[in-house]
């Protein structure tokens, strides 16, 4: 049985033989263009799940990237000429068309547009065509990869990823950029909805088995996907549909009509839709709700019972829905209540029953339980949400409480020293819990928190059972001064080299720019707010950005003092944050009881979602004495 058209996933080799019978599955894969195949079947050979057997003779075929072989996943190329490669395109005369489709990537080299890896024995594995790959954030995403994924989703027919490309919002400059988002369209089959349980289901699937990055931004259910006359998809018409744009050739289609219903989508359209309005019962009120959060999420419908984050809801989402019910019905809701209330069920019994908090509560409870509870501090977002699917994946039953910023909402002056914050979050956890012994964990920011709270528990003759770090940095000047100094001798190295490549023209700028840089960190150290923001908080709204640049002054003002209370649990990304160094020796000295170091790959973002996250709960829950 052979197989051609599309990539042939491991599942499927599994079907066939479980189905039909254990026979010679030949992935085959080639090209109309070349009248021919680069891989194929081999009679001779042993088939494993999802790859070809082998490639053709006479055909050398390779894996590139950038230019050269590489040993893991790269570009389809064919470094020798073969007797089926095409000579031009009709009426091309100049043959400038031809060689910006085959050898433009790799001059001289037949680069067909797929991505493949081969084995040690000579097998080759399909990835998906390389045109189609995505940029998600820095990060290069081949749809093969969510495809593989998606292949076992039984509510799944087809699917489709393209990026979409839109301005967005001005921020606070008033400057305006472009950004670009993922969408994915999904044929589901007969009797499939996409709700919000579905949604959430295709979100965690990805995450788990690939990675963050594959992630959709937007998942919308469509009828059908562009098709060409010889049955192949057209991602190129889905993108230009998607993106609102004219589809060049559309009589190559068989199916023009599906571009229309993809372009006119109410999820890429939301500017357009009305909502109901909010009427004077809760099934009115809540129906109202399920319309803002459907034109948020861009999925219909959304259950009453959907969680907001499984749905991929973050802070920025929660603000964004926060301030349209305030529009909409006059409610503030404080955004910690979110936590509380994931639900448009449950968020509607608080705004109905008129039980909203005037102000922002410091102390959440995120998660029910027994036994002792569990305190997890903010990080420099002021919150704990980024958080939360770690605190999904503990296996502990103890209740976890979340202490978040004063001021997120900007409703009070927020808190500028470590200490203090320290010193008010101890009185929040007194009303729970009013003795030790106690547990506390940090991410990032929050590690630094969460030590102080446990230097003035110790302090106050309270017991620590527990003081879990996860990837928590220290400023510079905290740091070994050899530390230091070798690492301003790597940055004037740095600057020496790009001084001496800069013409001379842009001298003057670069400059400016540094000793702007050090004016800055100079005030930051007198306690003083930097007179920039670092980019990333350029696009946040105000309250929260003057949080982030709050907690960014208080570490640099801020030194930990050797603690003696309980050993401290210490979880690190193997990839460090090169604005601020090493933090290991500084927690080594500190820590006078023990130092246990945990590392986990990725970088410092990475250990708080999908799959490293499973790594973290687990060192969490033995920290906690569960197993």
């Amino acid at each position: 049985m052979l197989s051609t058209g599309a990539v042939l996933y491991d599942s499927q080799f599994d079907w066939v033989r479980d189905h039909v019978k254990p026979l010679p599955l030949q992935s085959i894969s080639g090209g109309t263009d070349i009248i021919g195949c680069f891989v194929l079947g081999h009679p001779n050979v042993p088939v494993y799940a999802g790859e070809a057997q082998c490639r053709s003779l006479g055909l050398d075929v390779q894996a590139w990237d950038q230019g050269s072989k590489t040993a893991g996943v790269g570009q389809l190329v064919c470094v020798n000429p073969f007797p089926s490669r095409p000579l031009g395109f009709f009426g091309d005369t100049d043959g400038k068309a031809f060689h910006a489709a085959y050898f433009a990537s790799n001059p001289g080299v037949w680069t067909h547009g797929d991505l493949i890896s081969l084995s040690p024995q000579g097998t080759v594995r399909m990835h998906g065509r390389s045109d189609g790959v995505l940029n998600v954030r820095g990060i290069n995403v081949g749809p093969g990869e969510i495809y593989r994924v998606l292949n076992d989703i039984p509510e799944v027919r087809e699917a489709m990823v393209v990026e979409q490309v839109r301005n967005a919002p001005a921020n606070p400059g008033g400057t305006q950029h472009v950004e670009s988002r993922i969408v994915l369209l999904l044929v589901l089959n007969k009797g499939a909805v996409l709700n919000g349980a579905l949604a959430a289901r295709v979100r965690r699937d990805l995450a788990r088995r690939a990675s963050p990055a594959h992630v959709p931004d937007r998942i919308i259910a469509v009828d059908a996907l562009p098709l060409t006359h010889n049955g192949k998809l057209s991602e190129a018409a889905a993108r230009s549909a998607v993106n609102g744009l004219p589809v060049g050739n559309t009589a190559a289609l068989r199916n023009p009509e599906c571009l229309d219903a993809i372009r006119l989508h109410p999820a890429l359209n939301l500017a357009a839709r009305e909502l109901p309005p909010v009427g004077e019962t809760r099934e009115q009120l809540e129906a109202h709700l399920q319309a803002q959060w459907e034109k948020l999420f861009g999925i219909a419908p959304i259950g009453r019972d959907d969680n907001f984050f499984n749905l991929g809801g973050h802070s920025l989402l929660a603000m964004r829905l926060f301030a349209e019910i305030r529009q909409s019905t006059g409610r503030t809701i404080p955004l910690a209540m979110l936590m509380i209330a994931p639900t448009i069920s449950r968020l509607a019994s608080l705004i109905w029953e008129d039980a909203l908090p005037s102000s922002s509560p410091t102390l959440v409870p995120v998660r029910a339980g027994t036994g002792v509870p569990l305190f997890l501090i903010h990080s420099a977002s002021g919150s704990v949400m980024e958080c939360l699917a770690l605190i999904g994946s503990l296996k502990s039953r103890r209740p976890v409480y979340g202490l978040v910023a004063r001021g997120l909402e900007g409703e009070q002056p927020a808190l500028l020293r470590v200490e203090d914050m320290a010193a008010s979050y101890i009185e929040q956890m007194r009303t729970v819990q009013p003795k030790g012994p106690y547990a506390l964990a940090g991410y990032s920011f929050g590690g630094l928190v969460a030590f102080e709270i446990a230097q003035q528990l110790r302090r106050a003759g309270e017991r620590i059972d527990l003081l879990f770090l996860l990837d928590t940095y220290v400023d510079e000047h905290c740091r070994p001064w050899t530390a230091q100094l070798q690492r301003r001798a790597a940055s004037l190295r740095m600057h020496w080299r790009t001084v001496r490549a800069l013409p001379a023209a842009r001298l003057p700028g670069y400059v400016k720019d540094r000793f702007t840089g050090v004016a800055d960190q100079l005030r930051m150290r007198v306690g003083r707010m930097a007179r920039r923001p670092e980019a990333y908080t350029a696009v946040l709204p105000p309250a929260m950005r003057h949080i982030r640049e709050t907690m960014r002054v208080a570490m640099t003002t801020y030194r930990p003092k050797p603690y003696d209370a309980c050993p401290i649990v210490y979880v690190r990304a193997a990839v460090l944050q090169d604005a601020y160094g090493d933090p290991l020796p500084l927690w080594r000295r500190v820590a006078r009881a023990g130092l246990v170091v945990a590392e986990v790959s990725g970088d410092h973002s990475d250990l708080i979602v999908e799959p490293n996250v499973q790594f973290v709960a687990a060192a969490l829950d033995r920290g906690l004495g569960e197993s």
